[in-house]
């Protein structure tokens, strides 16, 4: 009698290949809206005042560059660990694809302390919750929800992306006629030959910059995307393109109808410009803002665990961070520690050094990516089905980065 075959009960979990082209754009749209607009606006418009637009389209044209550059290496390499992959592909440095890595942990669970932190000021227009249970508990929480499956996980980031979206819709709707009287005063917001104005422009669009990171998130779940070398360049062009439009129209109704320096000093700005416009107590703002920020932080939490899985699977980290939960589908101890890490930053860092930070981590990954495309594109034949962009793309984008991040560090460093 032939013995029974064991082989298949004895194989490891493996992810999930579950979330479908409009899953994986709300994924993407959740990270980039909650990471940022409902937290820092009034930070920019703190640094460049009445030119706080501009400052947020030099900061898209920066993002799009690289936005560029991920949709086509997703393409080319749909893996977990998408950043470590590129870079080793393109430069062939394993030492180098080991860094860009763990910067891409470090800059996520960065990102989700810097959220969690800005949650804690929305929270205070409800309850004087201390600063240490808030995080405490949504740290705990956070982290179960992230453990609980790609799945579930995700349709509760795209059902929040959706509210988020109806958030910002609400703030324009409500700035819309001060913003229609600056009509014929458009010329005041393109700044002329004044240096320190500038100076302004590029500090805000550094800090807004933090406002579109999300997209590059995006490639880290590519194991779980269903056709990733078609869905994932799609939907990473399409939750930029819409992000990039709210928050501009955020940002001039931001200046066209509060004070840009109370704006600044605000905790919650958003929920600040609603009462400020309307006169009414910004209950519904504060709540939506208040899910944004945690959406925000939940997406980075599954982007950071991913990526620890990918590194562990080409042994670039411990084994452990590759177990999946044959349950739950999951690399359970691989959030465990993301979540913890997220909690201990949060307890430890004042909000904008997180997010300098985090934008600091970001521009060198994204300079180191851009490279690396560029290299594949001179060196390889390009893959057959896959997105083509110009050669000057990848070039532009590393300069661009590598630009943007050196001006910023001798300015922070005079």
């Amino acid at each position: 009698m032939v013995g029974k075959d064991h082989s298949t009960s004895k194989q490891p979990a493996t992810l999930k290949r579950v979330l479908s082209l409009p899953l994986v754009t709300f994924y993407g749209l959740g990270n980039i809206l909650g990471a940022g607009i409902y937290v820092l606006v009034g930070k920019v418009v703190g640094h460049a005042g009445m030119y706080a637009p501009l400052s947020f389209l030099i900061a898209a044209l920066l993002a799009s560059l690289s936005a560029f550059a991920y949709a086509e290496l997703s393409a080319r390499f749909p893996f977990s660990a998408g950043e470590a992959v590129y870079v080793q592909e393109g430069i062939g440095i394993e030492s180098l694809s080991r860094l860009v890595g763990l910067l891409i942990v470090l800059a996520g669970v960065v990102s989700a302390a810097t959220i969690l932190r800005g949650f804690t000021g929305y929270l205070q227009v409800f309850l004087p919750v201390p600063d240490v249970a808030a995080l405490l508990a949504l740290s705990f929480i956070l982290g179960g929800v992230a453990a609980w499956g790609i799945s579930e996980s995700v349709w509760i980031a795209a059902t929040v992306t959706l509210v988020e979206i109806a958030g910002l819709l609400i703030i324009i709707g409500v700035a819309a006629p001060e913003m229609t009287q600056l009509r014929p005063a458009v010329a005041d917001f393109v700044p002329l030959a004044d240096f320190a104005v500038w100076q302004g422009i590029f500090i805000g669009g550094f800090l807004a910059f933090y406002a579109f990171i999300g997209f590059e998130d995006m490639v880290n779940v590519a194991e779980e995307v269903r056709h990733p070398r078609r869905n994932l360049p799609r939907a990473i062009l399409i939750a930029l393109a819409v992000s990039s439009a709210l928050y501009f129209l955020v940002a001039l109704a931001a200046v066209s109808s509060v004070s840009g320096t109370q704006l600044a000093n605000s905790d919650a700005p958003l929920a600040f410009m609603y009462q400020q416009i309307t006169g009414r107590e910004p209950v519904l703002i504060t709540l939506i803002s208040m899910l944004a920020v945690i959406n925000g932080a939940l997406i980075q939490i599954i982007m950071a665990s991913r990526v620890c899985y990918g590194m562990s699977k080409k042994q670039w980290l411990p084994t452990v961070f590759a177990q999946v939960n044959a349950s739950t589908r999951t690399p359970v101890f691989a959030t465990a520690a993301v979540s913890l890490l997220v909690l201990i930053l949060a307890l430890w860092l004042p909000l904008e050094t997180l997010a300098k930070a985090t934008s600091y981590f970001l521009l060198v990954v994204f300079s180191l990516i851009n490279l690396a495309l560029w290299r594949l594109k001179k060196d390889q034949p390009h893959p057959e089905e896959v997105l083509k962009l110009p050669l000057w793309v990848p070039v532009s984008g590393f300069f661009a980065s590598t630009l943007f991040a050196i001006i910023q560090l001798l300015k922070d460093l005079s």
